[in-house]
C-alpha cells in the first residue's frame, strides 16, 4: 500500500493536538471515564496511522520535534518506545533536554506505552547520570504503578529538588510503607514541594499523626500546594475536626476559594445550606459552590435542570479590555451556573436522606464500593477525588491512576480490586 505523505503528517499533528486536549481532560470537571475513553480511542487512532506509515511515520514524528512542544514529544515517544531502534529514542531524549519543559509529554507517552513494549528502555533512565532522566524514569513508573526498588529511596537524599519532589510524591502513589520513616524526616525540607510531597505521601500510607499535622500546616497557606493539600487533610480528618479546620479559615479573604471548595472535600452536608447561600451572595464562587454540592450529595446540576444563567454584569477570565493584566483563564469555566432557588427546593425534598456529621461522597457515605462506583461512573474531578478516599481507606494499596489511558482504565475496574496494578 502507497504512503500518503500528508495523510501522514496529519496523523502527527492530530496525535499532538489531541493529546493536547486529554492531558486538559484528565483533571476536567466535565469530561467523565468515556468521555476520556473515547478521546483516547481517536488519539490512539492516529498514532496507529503513524505506527502503520512505518519509517515515513517515524520521519513525520521527529520533524514535529523541532516544534519543542509535549503534544509532538508526546507522538514521537510511543513511536519510539514500541520500536527497536535506540537511535529514534535518543533522538526524543535530545528533544526533551533542549526543551526540559515537554518532559510531561514524555512521561505521558511511557504511561501510554503498554508495559510489554517497554521492557528494557525505562530501568535504564532510573540510573541515568542527569536528575532529569532519573525523575523522567520515576515519573514513568509511577504512571504504570511499578515500585523503583532501592532506587527511589536514594532519590529522597538527590541534591536535584524537581528529582527529591517526584520521588517523595512515587512513594505515596506506589503505597511504599516501608519508607515512611524516611518521608517523615524528608517533611522539614526546606524546599516546600519537597515537604509537602513527603507529608502528602506519609499521610495516604497511613500517618494520621506527624504527617497529617505537617500537610495542616501547609493547607493553612493561601497556595496552590496550600489547595492540594486541602484535599488530604480534610479527608483524613474526623468531621468534627474538618469543621473546626474550615471555621479557623473562614475569617481569611485568601481563603474564600479554599473554605468552598474544602466543604466539598469534607463531605459533610452540614455545609450545604452554607454553599446555597454563596450560590446567591458570592458569583465567583458559584460555580464552584454547585461543584462542592455536587461532590457531597450526587446530584448533577444540569442533568436535574438545576442550572441558571450567570450575572448579567459578571465577567470571567480573560476580557478584551487593555487595561486587565489578569490574562488567567475562568477555572470553572467548564461548571454548570447552579440556579440557587430550585437548588434549595431540591436540599429541601431531599436532606433527609443524608445525616450531620457523616461523610458522604457523590450521595452515598464514603466506603471502599462508593469509591469504586464514583471511579467507573464520576467525572474526572469526582473520580480524583474517588481515587484518594480509596487510598486513605486502604494505605497498603496503589493510588488509582485516573489520569491513565481511558481504556486501561476500563479494564482495571472490570477486575475485582479498583486500583491501578502493582
Amino acid at each position: 500500500m502507497p504512503i500518503i505523505e500528508s495523510i501522514v503528517s496529519q496523523h502527527a499533528e492530530e496525535a499532538a493536538f489531541l493529546w493536547l486536549l486529554r492531558d486538559a481532560a484528565v483533571s476536567a470537571p466535565h469530561y467523565s471515564l468515556t468521555d476520556l475513553a473515547e478521546l483516547d480511542s481517536r488519539v490512539e487512532a492516529h498514532i496507529d496511522g503513524l505506527r502503520i506509515a512505518g519509517d515515513e511515520g517515524w520521519s513525520c514524528c521527529a520533524e514535529g520535534l523541532q516544534q519543542e512542544e509535549s503534544g509532538e514529544v508526546f507522538a514521537a515517544t510511543v513511536i519510539a518506545l514500541e520500536g527497536e531502534d535506540p537511535r529514534r529514542i535518543e533522538q526524543v531524549c535530545a528533544a526533551v533536554e533542549a526543551a526540559p519543559e515537554t518532559a510531561r509529554g514524555f512521561v505521558s507517552a511511557v504511561g501510554w506505552t503498554a508495559p510489554d513494549k517497554l521492557r528494557g528502555k525505562v530501568a535504564g533512565l532510573l540510573e541515568a547520570g542527569s536528575p532529569l532522566w532519573r525523575r523522567i524514569g520515576i515519573a514513568a513508573c509511577a504512571a504504570h504503578r511499578v515500585d523503583c526498588g532501592e532506587r527511589l529511596s536514594r532519590a529522597f537524599e538527590d541534591a536535584d529538588p524537581k528529582l527529591r519532589a517526584r520521588a517523595l510524591r512515587a512513594a505515596g502513589e506506589l503505597a511504599r510503607r516501608d519508607l515512611l520513616p524516611a518521608l517523615r524526616r524528608q517533611m522539614r525540607a526546606e524546599v516546600p514541594a519537597c515537604g509537602f510531597w513527603a507529608a502528602w505521601s506519609a499521610v495516604l500510607l497511613g500517618d494520621r499523626g506527624e504527617g497529617l499535622s505537617a500537610l495542616q500546616s501547609i493547607a493553612g497557606s493561601a497556595t496552590p500546594l496550600g489547595s492540594r493539600a486541602i484535599q488530604v487533610v480534610l479527608r483524613s480528618l474526623p468531621p468534627a475536626a474538618a469543621g473546626e479546620w474550615l471555621k479557623a479559615s473562614a475569617p481569611y479573604p485568601e481563603h474564600r476559594r479554599d473554605l468552598v471548595t474544602g466543604c466539598g472535600v469534607s463531605g459533610d452536608p452540614v455545609y450545604i445550606p452554607w454553599l446555597i447561600t454563596r450560590m446567591e451572595e458570592a458569583p465567583d464562587l458559584a460555580r464552584v459552590a454547585g461543584e462542592a454540592l455536587s461532590l457531597i450529595t450526587g446530584v448533577d446540576i444540569a442533568y436535574e435542570d438545576l442550572e441558571g444563567d450567570p450575572p448579567d454584569d459578571f465577567e470571567a477570565g480573560p476580557t478584551e479590555r487593555p487595561e486587565d493584566e489578569d490574562v488567567s483563564p475562568d477555572p470553572d469555566e467548564d461548571l454548570p451556573w447552579p440556579n440557587p432557588e430550585p437548588i434549595k427546593a431540591w436540599w429541601d425534598a431531599n436532606s433527609g436522606g443524608f445525616r450531620i456529621g457523616t461523610r458522604y461522597l457523590m450521595g452515598e457515605p464514603v466506603s471502599e464500593p462508593q469509591c469504586r462506583r464514583v471511579l467507573e461512573t464520576g467525572s474526572q474531578r469526582q473520580r480524583q477525588a474517588a481515587a484518594l478516599e480509596l487510598a486513605l481507606l486502604r494505605p497498603d494499596a496503589p493510588l488509582f491512576e485516573t489520569r491513565a489511558p481511558g481504556f486501561r482504565q476500563q479494564e482495571w475496574l472490570m477486575q475485582k480490586a479498583p486500583r491501578s496494578p502493582s
